[in-house]
């Protein structure tokens, strides 16, 4: 008897994730997410846990708080960015994460390990590149059956 392998986020996230503080002040935030071109960083503790996310949306509330003089908005990441961030699991199947892009209002998902610690991310772009490159078919992965 064999149960299909189906394949991970862990094959197709980013390792290399570009992090922010809940102290960083937000136009330093704004500048990264720039230089680097990503639309959005999580926002990280001393430990690497993710406690937030700061995202382009989160960048138009500088708009909404500027004045008429044209001064621009100040304060900190913390004030800005989304508290409510949805993490994933390297582990999990691809295929799954693709319907959670489609159900969620997001970008990319912060991929964490098992103590929450932040390993990489996992975006609707890394999504649409491994359809591109055709998923692997599935693994098939032998279990022992007991004889009797």
């Amino acid at each position: 008897m064999a149960f299909p392998k189906l394949a991970t986020i862990r094959r197709y996230m980013d390792t290399e994730v570009h992090t922010l503080r809940a102290d960083d002040l937000v136009m330093d935030g704004v500048r990264k997410l720039l230089a680097k071109h990503v639309t959005g960083a999580p926002v990280v503790d001393d430990d690497n846990r993710v406690i937030g996310m700061l995202t382009e949306k989160d960048c138009l509330k500088l708009l909404a708080v500027g004045d008429v003089n044209a001064e621009r908005a100040t304060g900190k990441v913390s004030e800005y960015m989304t508290l409510k961030v949805v993490t994933v699991k390297p582990e999990m199947n691809i295929y799954f994460v693709a319907g959670m892009f489609l159900n969620d209002n997001v970008r990319r998902y912060p991929v964490v390990n098992d103590d929450g610690i932040l390993i990489g991310a996992i975006t609707r772009y890394d999504i649409v590149r491994a359809i591109e490159a055709g998923l692997p078919e599935i693994e098939v992965t032998p279990v022992p059956v007991p004889r009797r």
